[in-house]
């Protein structure tokens, strides 16, 4: 009987949202189990290594609702390996998370307020992204004050601390404890120029007492600031360039002083195929950190899986403080109604001096992707890439340069609308 009640009462609320005038409800799904074959995903595979296979699955559950003053999302997520969870539960381990819980008030038609849990993306995705591909995503806790017209200004501002509110210690699992930032972007006929400046603040801890329990912590501070933008040169040509600067301190309090710079120019063949030509560099370190000064530049919180080759070997939870990056990538994208495919090949070399007397080049990998659109709902693709290593790869990430180092995938996309 309290099970009607309660269905009933979940059923009435929904329909009086759906019904109010000027109001828009939304309520959809996203099924995404993905197979993975992996032998050499993200660091090299060791001599007779057996390759693993295994499925993820990404599951979510969208509700959107919007008026002229308010808008707001919650998406439940469950994000599990097949296998892990027994067949007969009695305690659930593997709870729902939630990804995004926010609300957005709108003051003028001009400036809104957004807070709580969200996704932050800007540009490309190169310093700020949602980190797409992976199945559990990344958002943020923060709040948001955005200004939006012929110029676009949002100002983030982010602070964490430990549930324990007789002192202000935040040992967590995010990234920092503080976190300020500042996107301008404004856009013209065939340009647009963002500007983008980040204050992060990460906790060391700085006294224990004899159980090892932390009693303080000194809080360091980094900045990355610079540019993208976009240019339409004409009907086929287009050109996307971006430069960052960082400063400050990085997590063992080095003096930070790196810079990242990419180039990229896009040629619409026809209606069909399209190509593009890339160039990025990520500064790094020579052989070591020297005079306690960290030259390696760190992309934040951006979707680096986009950038520098598939299979994850730079700046996915991985090559920090080490020689940077190099990549030349040229890709040739092909799609025709519900059909798309592309192929890109990466040509990696070291940005800094690897040591040792070996040489720059870390490697080559090539991605190949194919899709297809069953339709609005249903989506299949998959891939396949391979890495071609360097010996100096093999020096920095262990493993063997001689083995076949591969990876491909197949995934399924559910995406139902229950209510729009």
């Amino acid at each position: 009987m309290k099970r009607l009640i309660y269905k009933g009462v979940i059923l009435a609320m929904l329909f009086f949202i759906v019904g109010q005038a000027n109001a828009q409800f939304t309520l959809s799904g996203e099924l995404r189990p993905r197979t993975e074959l992996s032998h050499g995903y993200s660091e090299l595979a060791a001599q007779n290594q057996d390759a693993s296979l295994f499925t993820s699955q990404r599951t979510r559950l969208n509700l959107q609702y919007s008026t002229d003053k308010i808008k707001t999302k919650l998406v439940l997520q469950d994000v599990r390996l097949w296998g892990s969870q027994p067949q007969l539960v009695a305690n659930e381990d593997y709870g729902v998370s939630v990804h995004e819980a926010w609300a957005e008030a709108f003051f003028t038609d001009n400036i809104s307020l957004k807070a709580g849990r969200q996704e932050v993306v800007y540009d490309d995705h190169r310093i700020f992204g949602n980190v797409g591909w992976a199945q559990q995503g990344r958002s943020h806790d923060l709040f948001k004050l955005k200004y939006e017209n012929k110029i676009k200004a949002h100002l983030g501002f982010a602070y964490h601390e430990n549930d324990n509110r007789k002192n202000n210690l935040y040992q967590g699992p995010d990234a920092y404890k503080t976190m300020q930032y500042l996107w301008i972007n404004k856009e013209w006929e065939s340009l647009q120029i963002s500007l983008l400046a980040l204050n992060m603040g990460i906790p060391v801890i700085s006294i224990t007492d004899s159980l090892g329990n932390i009693l303080d912590e000194d809080i360091v501070y980094s900045q990355t600031f610079g540019f993208y933008s976009e240019y339409q040169v004409n009907e086929k040509l287009d050109i996307a360039a971006n430069a960052y600067m960082q400063t400050g301190k990085d997590a063992m309090e080095n003096d930070l002083m790196a810079y990242e710079f990419a180039v990229q120019a896009g040629y619409d063949i026809n209606k069909e195929y399209y190509t593009s030509l890339r160039y990025e560099l990520l500064s790094g370190n020579d052989q070591q950190i020297i005079n306690n000064e960290n030259n390696s530049f760190n992309p934040a919180f951006g979707t680096n899986h986009k950038f520098n080759g598939h299979m994850d070997y730079f700046y996915v939870g991985n090559h920090a403080v080490s020689v940077g990056l190099q990549d030349i990538a040229a890709s040739l994208k092909y799609t025709k109604n519900n059909f798309r495919s592309k192929v890109t090949g990466h040509y990696f070399t070291a940005a800094a001096d690897p040591g040792s007397g070996e040489d720059k080049y870390l490697g080559t990998e090539l991605d190949l992707m194919v899709g297809y659109k069953l339709n609005e709902m249903v989506d299949i693709s998959c891939g396949y890439s391979q890495m071609f290593a360097g010996k100096t790869m093999e020096l920095l990430k262990g493993g063997n340069k001689d083995e076949a180092n591969y990876w491909g995938w197949l995934m399924i996309g559910f995406s139902p609308v229950f209510i729009d």
